[in-house]
């Protein structure tokens, strides 16, 4: 995910202070990794320094003096650019879960029971996402975030399944090569 991006289409909406888009970015993506405060005022110093935004004063509101940003046209174009960008299909995908079955080949470990053991962390995983979407109350965005996760979790199990599977060959090709 592109944070840069990200803060752009948030101050889509008006001007805003760091504290306020770092609020906003947890909100609106609850199953994201929040933004750390030095994350966004970083990017925020970058999108000024490439000219994507800029300073529109500063704000108190009765506390401390806060930077308010706005986009800039430039940031504006930039992220209706972004947005329309088709996110191509990785090329190849790494995956730990495939490296840890090779290594405990490779080690003569046991692959069956770390795709066991994965197994059930996933379906915990699962069954926490599940209760997130199903909560009184629960947003849209948090339900589409739960689903999309949920989705991966899926396609993972089925390939934890399929693996177990192969194992057998897995560990002669592995072990003859």
């Amino acid at each position: 995910m592109s944070t840069r991006h990200i803060l752009l289409g948030l101050l889509a909406a008006g001007p805003s202070h760091g504290y306020d888009l770092k609020r906003r970015h947890d909100e609106r993506f609850p199953q994201a990794r929040p933004l750390a405060y030095g994350q966004v005022y970083t990017t925020l110093q970058r999108l000024v320094r490439d000219g994507l935004a800029e300073v529109d004063g500063t704000d108190s509101d009765g506390g401390p003096e806060r930077t308010m940003y706005r986009a800039t046209g430039e940031g504006t174009h930039e992220l209706a650019r972004w947005a329309g960008e088709i996110a191509p299909p990785a090329p190849f995908v790494a995956n730990e879960i495939f490296a840890k079955v090779v290594v405990a080949i490779l080690a003569g470990g046991d692959p069956a029971g770390y795709l066991s053991a994965q197994r059930a962390a996933h379906m915990e995983r699962m069954r926490e996402l599940t209760a997130v979407k199903a909560a009184k109350g629960a947003d849209l965005a948090t339900v589409l975030s739960a689903d999309y996760a949920l989705n991966h979790l899926d396609a993972d199990l089925r390939w934890m399944s399929t693996t177990a599977a192969r194992l057998t060959t897995l560990t002669a090709e592995v072990d003859a090569a």
